[in-house]
């Protein structure tokens, strides 16, 4: 099979799914892909769970259970072994959002440190990952970001924020477990990117642990890269990146719009792509000092890696190199990747069922917004079942 088609074998991309699982899948991308559904959805959800109605069973039956590991470490162990076997390692993902105190913060570390101990025995979860404002406030990041000198109430406060990066990263290079760093919104980025290469200058002196992530919706972010391996390369530290495309776009061009200054992102959807792929060819042509976890659903941008992978000759199984995608989603990408022999993972959110709603409800309308992705997951769903029908 050629590069060309290889995500086109269904029966790998969904060996995992039972019959009803994947009936399950068919009748969740369907609902996706009809935006009045997601709304209305969207709205009765929020409702049922502030009006405490017994609504989280359906919840975990359905799409709990779809885009999600479990409620804990120990509820995802299933799904991490299963994935495993079929060689596509798990990011084990805490995705409750929105904290704002000091003691959700500590708490946010914790269950961090915890996930990294979780994985020090486990070679199905080689990578750690947390976002900057799980660990302190937006507010704060974002004054550090535009210059603004803190209080010393907020010195001490992103004091803190230091300590409980660095207390995440000294463990992660303990226990050789990489830790990937989100990327958020663009007016707090700067102080969370000067934060993340401080850490990068300690932790990665030997190999890459510590992982920034770069949006490349954002036209700035390649030159990023570039000044920054130019940093690396004289203070002697190596290079971690998690590349994706981005976010928080409707968010970041409104308030461009609002406030009258250019917007950060790409003028056009072949910009971003075109953004992405030339930071990619840029890491893999610098491999020996930059490592890099691709998270893309994009087909082509991940057909682009694998040849020019080739081209350098550059092996399928190097540790610098790692494709990654969501649970749930894209499955026809990472389990042929992997049985092809690449590294990959599986981004695997987990908590509790309603502390997780917003991210559910946000990959939601993420996918209704993108009617590609979730026609290409049915069409593939609709071949499976033809496949499965034929074998019979």
């Amino acid at each position: 099979m050629t590069n060309a088609q290889l995500f086109e074998n269904t029966k790998v991309a969904f060996q995992l799914k039972s019959d009803s699982e994947l009936e399950r899948a068919y009748f969740l991308f369907k609902m996706i892909s009809h935006e009045p559904l997601v709304r209305i959805g969207t709205a009765a959800t929020n409702f049922a769970l502030k009006a405490h109605l017994p609504v989280e069973g359906l919840i975990r039956s359905t799409v709990f259970d779809h885009f999600c590991g479990g409620v804990n470490e120990e509820d995802c162990l299933k799904v991490i072994d299963r994935m495993f076997e079929s060689g596509v390692s798990s990011v084990l993902d805490y995705s409750v959002e929105g904290k704002e105190t000091e003691a959700q913060f500590d708490a946010a570390m914790e269950k961090t440190l915890k996930i990294i101990r979780f994985s020090d025995d486990r070679d199905a979860m080689p990578i750690a990952v947390f976002k900057p404002t799980g660990f302190g406030r937006f507010h704060l990041y974002e004054k550090k970001s535009q210059g603004k000198s803190l209080s010393a109430e907020e010195q001490a406060e992103w004091d803190r924020v230091v300590a409980r990066y660095h207390a995440v990263c000294k463990l992660g290079k303990e226990k050789e477990v990489e830790i990937l760093i989100d990327g958020e919104e663009s007016w707090m980025q700067d102080a969370a990117d000067i934060l993340v290469e401080e850490m990068m200058a300690i932790y990665n002196t030997e190999k890459p642990i510590v992982y920034n992530t770069l949006q490349l919706y954002r036209w700035d972010r390649l030159d990023y890269l570039v000044q920054l391996h130019k940093r690396a390369i004289k203070k002697g530290f190596k290079i971690g990146v998690k590349i994706v495309r981005g976010a928080y776009m409707e968010k970041e061009r409104e308030r461009a719009l609002e406030k009258g200054y250019r917007s950060p992102i790409c003028d056009s959807k072949f910009e971003t792509d075109r953004n992405f792929n030339d930071a990619m060819k840029y890491i893999l042509e610098n491999i020996n000092d930059i490592s890099v976890f691709i998270g893309t659903h994009n087909e082509d941008s991940n057909y682009i890696a694998m040849n020019l992978m080739h081209k350098l000759n550059i092996l399928k199984n190097d540790n610098n190199i790692w494709f990654g995608q969501l649970y749930g989603m894209s499955d026809h990408i990472s389990f042929n990747l992997a049985a092809a022999g690449y590294n990959v993972a599986k981004y695997v959110p987990f908590g509790p069922v309603k502390d997780v709603m917003p991210y559910l409800i946000r990959r939601a309308e993420e996918n209704t917004s993108v009617a590609g992705q979730t026609s290409r997951e049915l069409n593939l769903i609709k071949q499976e079942r033809k496949r499965r029908k034929l074998d019979s």
